[in-house]
C-alpha cells in the first residue's frame, strides 16, 4: 500500500517483515531448524503474519466457533492428531490449514472468497466467473455440515459486506463534499505533496484523477492516508481498512464480536457519526468565517516537518521536479491494482 512505502523504513519495519523477508518461504510456516510438518499445521503457525488491524484473520479465528474448539481440544491427540495429514478424521475441528491449504494445497487463495482487498471493494458474486470459487469454498465446510448450511453462511457474509459498504460510501461522500466544497481543513493542496509527488486527495483511490476539486490537474490517483491529513479523512480509512476488514474477517470465520460488536459494523456505526458530527462544524466554523471576513491560512505544519520531509512525495519533488511517481516508475507492476483471474488464484 503507498499509504505504507512512502514511509521512511523504519516506520514500516512490522511491515515488512512479512510482506518481504517471510512471504514465500517455506520457513516461515514450517520454521527453521525444525521444518517439521506437524508443526506447520498448528494454527498459530499463520499468527505471526495474520492478525493485526487492516487484516484480522488471527483475531476472528481464535474467537470464533471454530477458533475455541480448536483451543479447548488442541492438546488432546485424540482429537487434533498433528502426526498425520490434513483430514476430516483425524480433527474435530478445522484449522487454518485445514481450511485455507485443503488436501495439502499452498496456495491459500484457492479457499477464500471473492471478496476484493479484505472486504473492502465490492464485486459481482452472481458473476459466472466467480462460481466455481465459491463452490470450492462451500465444500470445505461440507465436511462437517450440510451444503445448506455452508451457503447459507456464504450469503450471510455477502449480505454483511453489502450492508458495510452501505455504510463506508455514506461516510466517504460526507467527507468528499467537504473536499469539492474547499472547506476540509487541510484541503490537499494544504498538506505535503502525497506518496506520488502530487496534492491528490487521499480517498481518489484507483481512478484517474477527473476534476480539480481532488488536487493538481495531473492527478493520477490518491491513496489511504493515515497520518497528515484531516481527521475526517482518518476516520474514513480506519471506518473502510479496519471495521469494514473486521465485518468480513469476522463473518468468514463465525466470530459474531469482530463482525457485529466490537469494531465491525457498530464500529462502523459509530465512525460514521463522528464524520457527520466533524462536517457539520467544519461547515458551521466555514460559514462564521466568510461571514466575519477571516481568511484562514492553513498551519504550516501540514506542509513541512522533520518526520514529513522524509517521506516520498517531498522527497520526488526536491529531487526530480515536475515529475511523479508515474513519471519514475512508468510501469510499476508493484502499483497494479487488478486482481488475477480467479482461474489463476
Amino acid at each position: 500500500c503507498a499509504w505504507s512505502i512512502e514511509r521512511p523504513p523504519g516506520d514500516t519495519a512490522g511491515c515488512t517483515l512479512c510482506h518481504t523477508s517471510s512471504e514465500e518461504r517455506c520457513s516461515t510456516c514450517h520454521q527453521r531448524h525444525q521444518f517439521d510438518p506437524k508443526v506447520a499445521r498448528h494454527a498459530e503457525q499463520c499468527k505471526t503474519c495474520h492478525w493485526g488491524k487492516d487484516h484480522r484473520d488471527w483475531e476472528a479465528y481464535d474467537i470464533g466457533l471454530h477458533g475455541v474448539v480448536y483451543q479447548v481440544n488442541k492438546w488432546d491427540p485424540k482429537q487434533f492428531d498433528w502426526t498425520k495429514k490434513l483430514a476430516e478424521a483425524d480433527y474435530v475441528g478445522p484449522t487454518c490449514q485445514y481450511c485455507h491449504m485443503r488436501g495439502g494445497h499452498h496456495n491459500v487463495q484457492r479457499f477464500g472468497t471473492v471478496y476484493t482487498s479484505m472486504g473492502m471493494s465490492m464485486a459481482d458474486r452472481g458473476a459466472p466467473i466467480w462460481k466455481e470459487k465459491r463452490d470450492r469454498w462451500a465444500s470445505v465446510c461440507d465436511d462437517c455440515h450440510s451444503p445448506r448450511f455452508a451457503k447459507e453462511n456464504l450469503q450471510a457474509l455477502d449480505e454483511a459486506v453489502k450492508d458495510a459498504g452501505l455504510k463506508y460510501r455514506e461516510t466517504f461522500k460526507v467527507a468528499e463534499d467537504l473536499v469539492k466544497d474547499g472547506v476540509a481543513d487541510p484541503m490537499p493542496k494544504d498538506l505535503c505533496p502525497d506518496w506520488s509527488g502530487q496534492h491528490v486527495w487521499s480517498l481518489k483511490i484507483g481512478a484517474y484523477h477527473d476534476g480539480e476539486a481532488y488536487g493538481d490537474k495531473s492527478g493520477e490517483s490518491g491513496e489511504f492516508r493515515m497520518s497528515n491529513c484531516s481527521d475526517i479523512e482518518r476516520l474514513c480509512f480506519e471506518s473502510v481498512g479496519y471495521f469494514q476488514t473486521y465485518i468480513m474477517k469476522g463473518m468468514a470465520h463465525g466470530s459474531w464480536n469482530d463482525a457485529t460488536y466490537s469494531d465491525g459494523s457498530f464500529g462502523m456505526d459509530r465512525w460514521l457519526v463522528n464524520v457527520k458530527q466533524d462536517a457539520s462544524q467544519a461547515r458551521r466554523l466555514a460559514a462564521i468565517e466568510k461571514k466575519v471576513g477571516i481568511t484562514w491560512v492553513p498551519e504550516s505544519f501540514w506542509k513541512t516537518g522533520e518526520w514529513l520531509d522524509q517521506l516520498t512525495g517531498p522527497y520526488i519533488v526536491k529531487n526530480h521536479p515536475g515529475k511523479t511517481i508515474f513519471d519514475l516508475c512508468p510501469d510499476p507492476g508493484w502499483l497494479d491494482t487488478h486482481h488475477a483471474p480467479a482461474e489463476e488464484v
